[in-house]
């Protein structure tokens, strides 16, 4: 049975064995902006899930970057080899592709961890001021951010490119910038949170400008075999923001720079968003960028079962799928959908006897006797 969910995929030169990603998520548990114990675990079991690609959570590219002082970067060489050490130990049982997000909080940077409650913290707490923009807080209760200025923006720029170059050391396989949930770039895009009057605000060649230069100062810093892709909020769900018609112009102008996919999520800019959240609410934003821009298409949000996943790549509504919550609740999820679907996966060797008798031959890879 040929299931299009477990077919295989290229994204540039990077080829997947299947259509699921997962996707990043943050841990929150980093130190001084470097991995742990914890990165290698929750990297590791994700690594023997069966998926085609593992994205590393958002990194920051500069420190007051960070979402909390718990979010992973590479802003220090000490990150580079912390996280160098958590590749090496999963390399050294899994060859799935690794890539990795990296992204600015802005605004919405110094925040207290969300099991913390989530609250910009003052320096009085540890946190710190943060960059945006223009001088206009996420919350209307919070401190105003500082706004960007030419060096600020030149800075950021440059600790992009300085980022992408240390993954690209790292031998990481894919890069994705991020531009959604309301954090950096995603805030130079939408008019909630961008009022700048000069040529970075106001029209929508504008907004899109930075975030054009950031994409174009990467590509032109990463190796050419390593594809370089961008996350997207396709509508701030707020009358008046961003949204899908603006997140199709800038698909187009990141096709033209050889963007090589777009990942499509939404929100995140405003507290007064209204979010219809149920099933694969967001999967018509990702069919739509795909139809209007061609480019290959990352579907997420409340994806949680084998035959919705896979009618999202038969339909035509996406290329991949991306799982994080289903994936953290069950490190499995791929192995079961193939079961499911009449596919095969890789899995590790010491797992190849777990097979359940009805799901015998969905280790790809597996040939095992007993003594």
């Amino acid at each position: 049975m040929h299931s299009p969910l477990f077919s295989p995929f290229a994204l540039g030169n990077l080829h997947l064995r299947n259509r699921l990603v997962v996707s990043p998520m943050c841990q929150y548990s980093a130190v001084d902006g470097s991995a742990t114990a914890w990165h290698r675990v929750h990297l590791g079991q994700l690594a023997q899930s069966g998926a085609g690609l593992l994205f590393i959570e958002a990194t920051a590219v500069e420190a007051i970057g960070r979402i909390t002082p718990g979010c992973l970067g590479l802003y220090a060489p000490e990150n580079v080899s912390a996280l160098r050490a958590v590749l090496d130990d999963v390399r050294s049982f899994s060859d799935m592709p690794i890539g990795i997000q990296l992204g600015h909080a802005g605004r919405k940077a110094s925040s207290a961890r969300p099991w913390d409650g989530g609250q910009l913290l003052p320096a009085s707490q540890g946190g710190w001021t943060t960059a945006a923009p223009s001088a206009l807080p996420h919350g209307a209760h919070e401190a105003a951010p500082q706004a960007l200025d030419a060096a600020g923006l030149e800075r950021i720029r440059n600790a992009f490119v300085l980022a992408a170059q240390r993954a690209a050391e790292l031998g990481l396989q894919a890069v994705e910038l991020h531009c959604a949930h309301g954090y950096l770039l995603h805030q130079f895009l939408s008019p909630l949170a961008n009022q700048r009057d000069d040529s970075y605000g106001g029209s929508l060649v504008n907004r899109m400008r930075y975030p054009l230069e950031v994409f174009d100062a990467v590509r032109a810093a990463l190796p050419e075999g390593i594809p370089l892709g961008v996350r997207v909020s396709a509508t701030d769900w707020v009358d008046g923001g961003w949204d899908l018609e603006q997140t199709i112009a800038l698909a187009l102008a990141l096709k033209a720079r050889g963007c090589a996919w777009i990942d499509v999520s939404s929100g995140g800019v405003s507290p007064r968003q209204q979010i219809p959240i149920g099933p694969g609410y967001q999967v018509p934003l990702a069919k739509a960028v795909r139809a209007a821009s061609d480019l290959p298409t990352i579907a997420v949000g409340l994806i949680t079962e084998a035959e919705q996943a896979q009618g999202i790549v038969q339909d035509g509504s996406a290329d991949l799928v991306a799982l994080a919550r289903a994936l953290l609740w069950n490190p499995h999820w791929p192995w079961q959908a193939a079961a499911a679907l009449g596919a095969q996966v890789k899995a590790p060797q010491q797992y190849w006897r777990s097979e359940p008798r009805e799901a015998r031959g969905v280790f790809a890879n597996a040939a095992i006797g007993q003594r």
